[in-house]
């Protein structure tokens, strides 16, 4: 018999659901290759395809599982995702890009945390229906590690709000439809103080979108400019002033200390580093003993990883309150050990990780294991600087999980105002 959801509708008993789950799986998701084969990126067609997609799933009911009913969501627990998730592995599911991932794995979660109702009935429906993307508009020239420190200010005008000011490293901002945006609303209050999240329209008058080329050739990082962007209260996300609140429960769904992450599924790997050895396969490495001392170093590393992801998931479900600092645990492992995975397949390589065919047979980029290598090789120090750098994960675990004692402060507890005045007369003398 089915379980009572405590309203109206009825929760299915689990195994019930995975039957339902499977049985629409079968019929409408499209079965992968193995391996699956790289999709058109983040162009315009793909991204077309994967909102459409995602329509779907919402439409048939699995999207959102766990998300609040009353707004578009499912409202059932975190098993019957998992269950969703077991049986959709080796299907295609929406693919979004970066943003895809921001707007479900980040900015909706942070919304779903603090924002109104009213914004939520506005929003979450339409993310959920993949009609609307997010991005963050959080870091800025000026202001990286020190994200307290954001200058782009939200003045009063009216019965609105009127923004100026710019933003850096929007991952996929220029195919987003909004930016959660980090702005300045008080002046005279220390700075972790007077910040206010505001939702942008990325295509509102006075916003501009300039996208920045990287180091692998693609340009997904962005930059904004915000030239008297006119918002209303009701694009406020949070409450006025209290954005480093607000900011905090971001930065923790960021590093990874989210719990869910909406549709998207996970597909662990199986077997020693296997990316390694059919890399080495194809490179007529196996056999050497080199090569496979490296395999197996990276697979213990691997299973080691793991493991520790594992235990931060335990730790942070049962102590809440320590997620944030606990996901610091969860970002440092990837900013350290990415380079290190990424040196160990170009090794294992060798020559082919770094000769490919420029397309393939049907004139899209080729996708070969040696380009695999190079862009994760060129890509591998990404998580040591984004989302925070391994510096601080460091010192907010010294700081707020190991009891060490805080760096010093000198401007914490001034206006913001007057440390920018003060900041004027510094000198290196």
């Amino acid at each position: 018999m089915p379980a009572e959801r405590g309203d109206d509708t009825a929760v299915p008993a689990l195994d019930e659901y995975r039957a339902r789950a499977r049985s629409w799986i079968e019929a409408n998701l499209e079965r992968l290759p193995a391996p699956a084969p790289r999709r058109g990126g983040t162009g315009p067609a793909a991204i077309a395809a994967g909102r459409a997609l995602q329509r779907r799933l919402h439409e048939a009911g699995y999207a959102g599982i766990t998300w609040p009913r009353e707004y578009g969501g499912q409202g059932l627990g975190p098993q019957y995702e998992r269950a969703f998730q077991q049986e959709a592995r080796g299907y295609r599911l929406p693919e979004l890009g970066i943003a895809g991932g921001t707007t479900f794995g980040v900015c909706a979660m942070t919304m779903l945390a603090h924002a109104s109702a009213d914004f939520l009935r506005r929003h979450i429906p339409r993310i959920l229906s993949g009609e609307e993307l997010f991005v963050q508009f959080f870091s800025e020239p000026e202001a990286g590690s020190d994200l307290a420190g954001v200058r782009t200010r939200a003045v009063r005008a009216g019965e609105g709000w009127v923004l100026n000011g710019s933003k850096i490293w929007s991952s996929g901002a220029y195919y987003a439809d909004w930016g959660m945006c980090l702005a300045r609303t008080d002046w005279d209050v220390p700075k972790h103080r007077g910040l206010t999240w505001f939702a942008v329209p990325v295509t509102a008058p006075g916003v501009t979108v300039e996208r920045i080329r990287q180091i692998t050739g693609d340009a997904e990082f962005c930059q904004e400019f915000f030239d008297d962007v006119v918002l209303g209260d009701g694009d406020v996300i949070g409450q006025v002033n209290d954005g480093w609140t607000v900011a905090q429960t971001m930065l923790m769904f960021e590093r990874g200390g989210g719990l869910s992450h909406g549709t998207r599924t996970t597909r662990a790997s199986t077997g020693v580093a296997p990316d390694l050895v059919e890399l080495a396969r194809a490179a007529g490495r196996l056999a050497d003993p080199l090569t496979r001392d490296l395999i197996v170093r990276a697979h213990v590393d691997d299973v080691a990883r793991r493991a520790l992801l594992a235990r931060l998931g335990a730790r942070m479900r049962t102590d809440p309150a320590q997620a944030l600092h606990l996901a610091s645990y969860a970002k440092l492992v990837s900013g350290v050990y990415d380079p290190v995975r990424a040196d160990t397949a170009m090794r294992v390589g060798g020559a082919d990780a770094v000769n490919w065919d420029a397309v393939n047979g049907d004139g899209e980029p080729g996708e070969s294991l040696g380009r695999k290598a190079a862009v994760g090789f060129l890509n591998s120090r990404f998580m040591s600087i984004a989302g925070g750098t391994n510096e601080m994960q460091r010192n907010s675990i010294g700081e707020r999980v190991l009891g060490l004692p805080r760096e010093p402060s000198f401007d914490s507890g001034k206006p913001f105002r007057e440390v920018l005045r003060d900041a004027r007369g510094w000198s290196s003398d």
